[in-house]
C-alpha cells in the first residue's frame, strides 16, 4: 500500500536567535493573537465595541494571562490523571508552569480568556460579553488550526491505529503502528468555521449569534474529531476531549436561543 503523506519530521524550533530556541508552538499562539487583534481592530469592529487600539491591546494582554494560566493548569491536571506523575511535578515544581516544554490544554485556555472577558468587561461598563465575544471568536479559529497543525509538527497527539491499508494513515516517530493524522482533520474542521461566521456576520445577527455558534460549533467539531484521536483517558465509552467538548454544544446551544430570543443590537456609532 502507497501512503499519500510520510511524516515530514520538521524541526520543532522554527528558529535561533543566539541561545534562545523559538519554537512553532510559540509562534502559532502569536499568529492567533494577531489575527484576533487584526479583526477587533478593523474600524468597523472598534465602533462596534467602543473600543480604541490601545483598549484592545489592553484586552489582549488579559487575554494572554488567561490562556496561559487556564491552559497550563488544566493541561498539568490532564497530565497527572492520564499519567499519573503528581510525584514527577512535585519533584520538579517548575513543571508546573514550565510552558515552554509545550503543554497547554485549549478548554482551560478558553476558560482563562472568558475569565479575561469578564475581568476587562469590569473597566469597560458600557461593552457587554456578547458584543466582545463576536469580535474575538471570528478569526479564533484560525490560530486554533494553526496550533493544531504544529502538533503535529511535534509529534504528539496522535490520532488512533488507523488500517495501513488506507492510503491517508502515517507513521509518526515518537508512536507505534500507522496513525490516522487527527490534528490535521480537527485543524481542518476549525478552518471551516471561518467562512460560516463571516457569512453569519454579513446578516448583522442578534449580540452574541456569532460568538455562540462558534462555542456550539467548536463543541460538535471537537466531539467528532476526537472519534480519531488516541485519547488520554476515557470515562464511560467519551475520551476526556468528548467530556468537555459535549457540555459546550449544550451551553453553547442554549444561549444561542437566548441570544435570539434577546434579539439585541449595540449600536454603532457612524464612521467619522
Amino acid at each position: 500500500m502507497t501512503h499519500w503523506f510520510t511524516y515530514p519530521n520538521i524541526d520543532p524550533v522554527a528558529f535561533r536567535l543566539g541561545p534562545l530556541a523559538v519554537h512553532w508552538y510559540g509562534l502559532s499562539y502569536l499568529f492567533g493573537f494577531i489575527c484576533v487583534f487584526l479583526w477587533m481592530n478593523r474600524p468597523e469592529g472598534r465602533r462596534r465595541m467602543g473600543l480604541t487600539t490601545d483598549n484592545i491591546q489592553d484586552f489582549l494582554i488579559y487575554a494572554l494571562i488567561g490562556v496561559l494560566i487556564g491552559g497550563r493548569l488544566v493541561f498539568v491536571i490532564a497530565d497527572v490523571i492520564t499519567n499519573h506523575n503528581f510525584a514527577d511535578y512535585l519533584a520538579n515544581p517548575i513543571d508546573f508552569i514550565a510552558i515552554w516544554k509545550g503543554g497547554m490544554a485549549f478548554h482551560g485556555a478558553l476558560v482563562g480568556v472568558i475569565v479575561a472577558i469578564f475581568l476587562f468587561l469590569r473597566k469597560h461598563p458600557g461593552l457587554t460579553f456578547n458584543v466582545l465575544s463576536d469580535e474575538v471568536v471570528v478569526l479564533l479559529p484560525l490560530g486554533i488550526a494553526t496550533t493544531r497543525v504544529v502538533n503535529f509538527i511535534n509529534d504528539e497527539l496522535w490520532g488512533k491505529v488507523c488500517d495501513p491499508d488506507h492510503p491517508w494513515c502515517i507513521k509518526f516517530p515518537a508512536v507505534d503502528g500507522y496513525r490516522h493524522p487527527s490534528q490535521i482533520y480537527e485543524g481542518f474542521l476549525d478552518i471551516l468555521a471561518v467562512p460560516i461566521l463571516l457569512i453569519l456576520l454579513r446578516k448583522r445577527p442578534a449580540d452574541g449569534v456569532v460568538a455562540w455558534v462558534w462555542f456550539t460549533y467548536y463543541g460538535i467539531t471537537r466531539t467528532v474529531a476526537e472519534i480519531w484521536r488516541e485519547p488520554g483517558f476515557t470515562v464511560i465509552g467519551l475520551s476526556g476531549g468528548q467530556l468537555v467538548a459535549l457540555p459546550m454544544v449544550f451551553i453553547g446551544g442554549w444561549l444561542l436561543y437566548v441570544a435570539i430570543r434577546q434579539n439585541r443590537h449595540v449600536i454603532v456609532m457612524p464612521a467619522t
